[in-house]
C-alpha cells in the first residue's frame, strides 16, 4: 500500500511556501527589476491559485486568524494586521506586491512592532477589507487557506492554495469543496475587492 503524502500544519518555516525565502531562479531578473525588485535576497516568489468555495471545511482547519488589510491608495503596498483567534501574538507587516502574471507575484515585507503599525494604520490612506483566514491541514509543499470575508464582502468564501513550485501549481487538482476557479479574474484580487466590493454576478458553480 502506498503511504499517504506527508502533511504540514503550516507552522514549519522550512516547508511553508510563503516562508522559505522564495526561489527567483525561474523569474527573469530583468522582469524582477522592472517590477521594482532589484535584490532577490529580499524578495519572495508567491505562486497562488484561487477558487470560489462552497463552504469552510471546518474538519480540516488547523487554526484561524482575523485579518484586516489596508490597500494603500496609489501604490502596490498593503498593510496587514493578522490576529489569531486563539489570542497568540499578532503578525503585523507592510508588504509590496507586484504581479509577474495572474498566478505569480513578487513580494517583499517589513515586519512591524505594534506602535509602528498603529502609526502607519492611522496615517496611510487606502481601503480596508476584513476576513477570517482558516489554515487547513496541507500536503507538504502546499499551503491551503480558506478566506471567509466579512462586512461588505460577507458571503464570499475563497480557497487559496500556495505552491512551492510552478510545476506543482500547474498539475494541482483542488479539493471537492472548491467550486469555480477565479485565479485569472482580477475582480477577486484583494485590492480590487477592497475598492469595488463583491464582483457582479457572483455565483458558485
Amino acid at each position: 500500500m502506498t503511504p499517504p503524502p506527508p502533511y504540514d500544519d503550516g507552522t514549519s518555516p522550512s516547508r511553508h511556501p510563503r516562508r522559505g525565502g522564495g526561489d527567483l531562479m525561474d523569474i527573469d531578473p530583468k522582469t524582477a527589476r522592472a517590477l521594482g525588485f532589484p535584490n532577490p535576497g529580499y524578495t519572495v516568489v508567491e505562486r497562488e491559485r484561487r477558487w470560489l468555495c462552497r463552504r469552510v471545511p471546518k474538519e480540516q482547519v488547523v487554526r484561524s486568524e482575523r485579518i484586516t488589510d489596508l490597500y494603500v491608495t496609489g501604490s502596490q503596498l498593503r498593510l496587514r494586521e493578522a490576529r489569531r483567534l486563539d489570542g497568540s501574538a499578532a503578525m503585523l507587516r507592510l508588504s509590496r506586491k507586484a504581479d509577474v502574471d495572474a498566478r505569480t507575484r513578487l513580494v517583499t515585507s517589513i515586519y512591524l512592532p505594534e506602535h509602528e503599525f498603529v502609526l502607519l494604520a492611522a496615517s496611510l490612506p487606502g481601503r480596508r477589507l476584513t476576513k477570517l483566514r482558516h489554515r487547513l491541514r496541507s500536503p507538504v509543499g502546499l499551503l491551503l487557506s480558506v478566506d471567509e470575508f466579512l462586512d461588505a464582502l460577507q458571503g464570499l468564501i475563497l480557497l487559496e492554495v500556495d505552491f512551492d513550485a510552478a510545476e506543482t501549481m500547474a498539475d494541482y487538482t483542488p479539493p471537492d469543496f472548491a467550486a469555480r476557479e477565479v485565479t485569472d479574474n482580477p475582480c477577486y484580487a484583494g485590492g480590487h475587492l477592497a475598492e469595488h466590493g463583491l464582483p457582479r454576478g457572483l455565483s458558485e458553480e
